[in-house]
């Protein structure tokens, strides 16, 4: 098959055959298509889009690029949850060690960040001595003694999402349906679940912009997973402001553990909730008590444990990522807010350091913003409406004019 003529054909809308998608993700996969074709291919299914049936093929090609997740029969309920991505949105710190609580496994494979959306890995990695990098074989070993993994991929595991994954990062190509559906999916029927649940958001801090697109990229996933076997839910949430108070890999982290002992932002704790009972067996006032008592919060001592972090560096998070400058933002105004735009605070956290412009970029932990406030509050002209870690003093100033232009209210 000719490379240069398939992205042709789908450049001017025509579709692909079965055949020649799996061609395009194997040549990929192997070498022998060079990522400047690949980005040429991505963008022109960025603006021509593909069909369910090239997505399906999509999907199951970059599946089957690499191996599976593989279970003893004695394995209890396989889940696990996905987020297309949002601003402050540390969910998966938080639902992974509570939903190991209960009767289920949680083999969950995350990405690094995508876009001004953080990354479930990089958050991790925040944490000294934490691995992301499991084996097939050792993740279902420590599924049968903890209940939870939380790792990257492997080299096994969908090698080609992995490659086009990075790929669509830096070359603008990341809100495109059918490479989110393949992308998602394909990670996803790696583990080998039973249940998923699928976080689709919109708005400004969102890959999808509005309601009805999220609805699409929701329908078009759960067709997917529903024609491999999986039970597949999908729950929509508005990301027009940053999800809790924190946005940036440790300060996430630290509002992580703050939910898991209880405390934490009243929205993330219920978005995590309402995502969790989706998938596990037991209620939610049980999965409420687990993140009230103490349980949860172990359980991720037990995690970190066992993936090469010392659980008391937990308590101790601020202080070792405690960046250069710490700078408040005061409201320039008094009123009640109305406006936190997700997309500016992201914008802004990526300036910062805390996600990647180029591939291979290194993150800064410790920068980002804490203490935001949320719209519906009601604030006095020179109040604090949130915090900036930066690495300097011109950086935090940057952030703070960006900051000012997305935050509004009204008297």
């Amino acid at each position: 098959m000719h490379i240069p003529t398939l992205i042709e054909r789908k450049r001017d809308g025509g579709p692909l055959s079965e055949d020649e998608v799996r061609f395009l993700i194997r040549e990929f996969t192997e070498g022998r298509l060079p990522d400047y074709q690949m980005s040429a291919f991505a963008m022109a299914v960025y603006f021509k889009g593909m069909s369910a049936d090239e997505t399906t093929f999509l999907t199951l090609a970059m599946l089957d690029s690499g191996g599976k997740m593989s279970y003893p029969a004695t394995a209890p309920r396989i889940v696990d949850k996905h987020s297309t991505g949002g601003i402050g949105d540390k969910t998966s710190l938080i639902l992974a060690p509570l939903l190991a609580c209960d009767e289920v496994w949680v083999p969950m494979i995350s990405g690094r960040g995508l876009g001004i959306t953080g990354g479930t890995l990089d958050k991790l990695e925040s944490i000294p001595g934490f691995s992301v990098n499991v084996s097939g074989d050792e993740a279902v070993r420590q599924l049968g003694k903890i209940g939870v993994v939380m790792m990257g991929q492997t080299a096994d595991f969908c090698p080609a999402d992995k490659k086009l994954y990075a790929l669509r990062d830096v070359t603008a190509t990341v809100p495109s349906q059918p490479l989110i559906v393949a992308s998602i999916m394909s990670k996803k029927l790696a583990e080998s679940l039973d249940a998923l649940v699928l976080d689709v958001k919109f708005g400004s801090g969102a890959f999808m912009k509005t309601r009805p697109e999220a609805e699409s990229l929701g329908s078009a996933m759960q067709a997917v997973g529903g024609a491999m076997g999986v039970e597949t839910r999908v729950l929509y949430h508005p990301m027009d402001e940053p999800l809790g108070r924190s946005v940036g890999n440790a300060l996430e982290v630290v509002e992580a553990i703050q939910v898991l002992e209880g405390g934490g932002p009243g929205d993330l704790r219920k978005m995590t909730l309402d995502l969790a009972a989706e998938v596990s067996v037991a209620g939610r006032d049980k999965l409420e008590q687990w993140l009230d008592d103490g349980t949860a919060r172990a359980k991720l001592d037990e995690l970190v444990a066992c993936q090469g972090g010392d659980p008391d560096d937990l308590k101790r998070l601020e202080e070792i990522h405690a960046a250069p400058v710490i700078r408040e933002v005061h409201a320039p105004g008094s009123g009640q807010i109305t406006r936190m735009d997700a997309d500016t605070i992201g914008r802004a956290s990526l300036a910062l350091g805390a996600g990647r412009s180029r591939t291979g970029d290194s993150i800064d932990f410790s920068v980002g913003f804490d203490r935001l406030a949320k719209v519906g509050e009601v604030v006095k002209a020179g109040d604090v409406i949130g915090r900036i870690h930066a690495a300097s003093a011109s950086a935090a100033e940057e952030a703070g004019e960006r900051v000012e232009e997305g935050f509004q209210c009204e008297s």
